[in-house]
């Protein structure tokens, strides 16, 4: 029997997803192109040193070959793990590292800088040098931030012609300071825009009754947070089951769990599935003593360099992933995890870079998931 043929054509998907905005490596590149390679070394060394971001470079190295390759990469190992005691190293095979497995592997950073000599990146800086034409790389020039000039005043004919270079900032080689504040613009331009979740799609099966409709502060909590949310000014949604959604929808916005069975986990990655560039603040309907001042301080002290901010619960000892502010990169993240089998929120802040707080008030975090919890929460409400 023949072997059908596999088709080179375009693979099309299934399933209704967004892609998150990744290029060839991370989640934001900038290529630094047109002058010789240790030069570009060196502006990436000087970038990587000064800013605060947590960034990755990118580079080729065509002259070791083979006498740089550990001699356990050969045959039948594909990965060689090194632990050199100030740092960690991993080799792979090139048949291992594929241009996915390269994005999970970028995913935790907030720039990445490019040899754009070898590679391309969804941003440029380009570097105008006489020992370097850049006419041969027009193809990989589509975004420019900057153009530096080394050893001359001129931009080339050529890229007059294909860009809008009054529009680019232009500075002399050596002005790092106006570098920069151009790569800190651009990674600010980046940031991720910030929704609201409000997760209400547990069962309430210690509750005995609908925990999202319960009335703490003059309203079903539901409504209480939600509205909360939205007076802080991120776009919020309501976190659900398909059957509240159906019966929510013409007045909230919503977005019922497309991952079932996995509680607030499932919530959260569903979330991401719609808006996977965006960050989401969530708070459980669980937590019914938050308030906008517990929200705004996750704003406030947000460190978008990490998977998420998340507040120190002192009677846990762990970090509270129920009033959190998640990062984008923590959709792949968090996929990860399940992949791995683990459906529990906390155990991914307690695992990966995420930055902790103190909430300064604990009983923010103080849960309400039992009538005895209920009735202890109302009378210090009513006492207050």
């Amino acid at each position: 029997m023949e072997e059908k043929a596999i088709s080179k054509a375009k693979h099309r998907k299934h399933g209704k997803t967004k892609l998150a905005p990744f290029g060839e490596f991370g989640r934001l590149e900038v290529a630094i192109m047109g002058t010789p390679c240790g030069n570009i070394k060196q502006l990436a060394n000087e970038v990587i040193n000064t800013l605060p971001y947590k960034m990755a470079y990118v580079d080729a190295d065509h002259q070791s070959g083979e006498k740089d390759k550990p001699i356990h990469l050969d045959k039948n190992s594909h990965l060689v793990y090194t632990d050199k005691i100030s740092h960690q190293r991993i080799d792979y095979s090139n048949e291992l590292l594929g241009k996915f497995q390269r994005k999970a592997l970028f995913n935790e950073f907030e720039l990445v800088i490019v040899n754009g000599n070898h590679f391309k990146a969804q941003k440029q800086i380009l570097v105008i040098d006489p020992k370097k034409d850049l006419k041969k790389k027009l193809d990989r020039i589509n975004d420019v931030v900057a153009i530096i000039l080394k050893d001359t005043n001129e931009i080339p004919d050529f890229l007059k012609e294909n860009l809008s270079v009054e529009n680019i900032p232009v500075v002399s080689w050596g002005e790092n300071d106006k570098m920069y504040q151009i790569i800190s613009g651009v990674v600010q331009e980046n940031i991720a825009p910030i929704k609201g979740l409000v997760l209400t799609g547990g069962k309430s099966t210690r509750m005995g009754r609908d925990k999202s409709e319960m009335v703490y502060h003059d309203k079903p909590q539901k409504d209480h947070i939600y509205e909360m949310m939205e007076g802080l000014g991120p776009e919020t949604y309501l976190s659900c089951r398909p059957d509240q959604a159906a019966e929510w929808g013409n007045d909230y916005r919503v977005i019922p769990d497309s991952f079932d069975q996995l509680g607030p986990f499932g919530g959260i990655l569903s979330a991401f599935r719609e808006h996977p560039d965006s960050a989401w603040l969530v708070a459980a309907c669980d937590l019914p003593l938050i308030h906008a001042g517990s929200l705004q301080k996750l704003i406030d002290q947000r460190d978008t360099g990490s998977i998420a901010t998340a507040y120190h619960n002192v009677t846990t000892g762990f970090p509270e992933p129920l009033i959190t502010l998640w990062e984008p990169r923590a959709y792949s993240v968090m996929l990860h995890f399940l992949g791995l089998g683990y459906s529990c929120p906390r155990k991914v802040l307690i695992n990966s870079n995420a930055h902790i707080i103190e909430p300064g008030d604990q009983d923010i975090l103080r849960n309400a998931n039992n009538p005895e919890e209920y009735e202890k929460i109302m009378a210090q409400l009513q006492g207050s």
